[in-house]
C-alpha cells in the first residue's frame, strides 16, 4: 500500500507539473505593440469597447449593418490587432468583433458563435474571419455557424494569413482568402495547396511584400518571412480589399 501511495503522488505530482507548464505556455502571448494599439484607440473615425469575450469596434459613421468576427492567431494578443481591424471597420463600414481566445489558443475555445455576435446586436449578418490558425477556427464556424437553433446566419469568410482544414467548397459562403507574399508561416505554397476546399468563386488577393505578422502589430515571429512593407501601407490596403469584397 506504501508503495502504491508513494506511485500515485509521484503521478499527480508530474499531471500537476504538466498543466503548470501548460498554463504557463498558452498564457505567454506574443504582446500588442503599445503604439499601434493606441492609435486605434485615439482614432475618431471608430469606437472601441473592449468587453470579456472580445473587443468590439465599430465605425462612427457610415456602418453597414454588417460585421465580422476575427479570430486571433495562436497565442497572439487580441489587442495587437486594434490598429489593422480599426482601419478595416473605417474602410468597409463593417463591425468588427476581435475574440479574445479561451487559453489564448482558438481551438481551445468552444463558445458558440453567437457569443460574440451578442457582442454587437445592431448587426444584421455576419462574416467570420481570423489570422492564422484563428482561421482555420473562423473556417470552422463558417462551416456550421447557422446550423445549430439560434445560431447566426453567416454569409461569407474572410482569411487572414490563413487557410482552411475543412471543406467548405460545396458552402455557397462568399469568401476572401487575402495573403501575404513574404509569408513563412502560412506561405503562398499552403494556402494554395489548400484551395480546394474553398468555393470555386473564391477571392484570392496576394499582397506584396507582406508577411505573416503584417496581418498584426505584435513584432517579429519566429519562422516567418521578412516584411519589406510600411504598416500605415498594409493597414490602408488591407481596409480597401476588405471594402471592395464585401461593398
Amino acid at each position: 500500500m506504501a508503495r502504491f501511495l508513494r506511485i500515485l503522488a509521484a503521478v499527480v505530482a508530474v499531471l500537476a507539473l504538466v498543466v503548470v507548464v501548460f498554463l504557463v505556455y498558452a498564457h505567454t502571448v506574443m504582446q500588442g505593440e503599445r503604439p499601434a494599439a493606441l492609435e486605434a484607440w485615439r482614432d475618431d473615425a471608430v469606437e472601441i469597447t473592449s468587453t470579456d469575450a472580445g473587443i468590439v469596434i465599430e465605425p462612427v459613421e457610415g456602418a453597414t449593418g454588417e460585421g465580422l468576427v476575427f479570430i486571433p492567431g495562436a497565442k497572439v494578443d487580441p489587442y495587437a490587432y486594434l490598429y489593422k481591424l480599426s482601419g478595416v471597420a473605417e474602410a468597409s463600414g463593417l463591425t468588427v468583433v476581435i475574440t479574445k481566445p479561451t487559453l489564448n489558443l482558438a481551438f481551445f475555445d468552444q463558445r458558440p458563435l453567437s457569443t460574440f455576435t451578442a457582442l454587437a446586436p445592431e448587426v444584421d449578418e455576419w462574416y467570420v474571419g481570423g489570422h492564422s490558425l484563428g482561421g482555420v477556427r473562423a473556417c470552422q464556424l463558417a462551416g456550421g455557424g447557422s446550423d445549430a437553433a439560434g445560431e447566426p446566419s453567416v454569409v461569407g469568410l474572410v482569411l487572414f494569413g490563413s487557410y482552411c482544414a475543412n471543406d467548405l467548397s460545396e458552402s455557397g459562403l462568399d469568401v476572401l482568402s487575402i495573403s501575404g507574399a513574404n509569408d513563412g508561416l502560412s506561405t503562398p505554397e499552403k494556402i494554395a495547396a489548400a484551395a480546394p476546399l474553398l468555393p470555386a468563386d473564391t477571392e484570392f488577393v496576394e499582397l506584396a511584400g507582406v508577411n505573416h505578422a503584417d496581418f498584426g502589430d505584435y513584432g517579429a515571429q519566429p519562422g516567418d518571412g521578412v516584411s519589406t512593407r510600411d504598416d500605415a501601407e498594409v493597414r490602408a490596403e488591407l481596409g480597401t480589399v476588405v471594402a471592395e469584397f464585401v461593398g
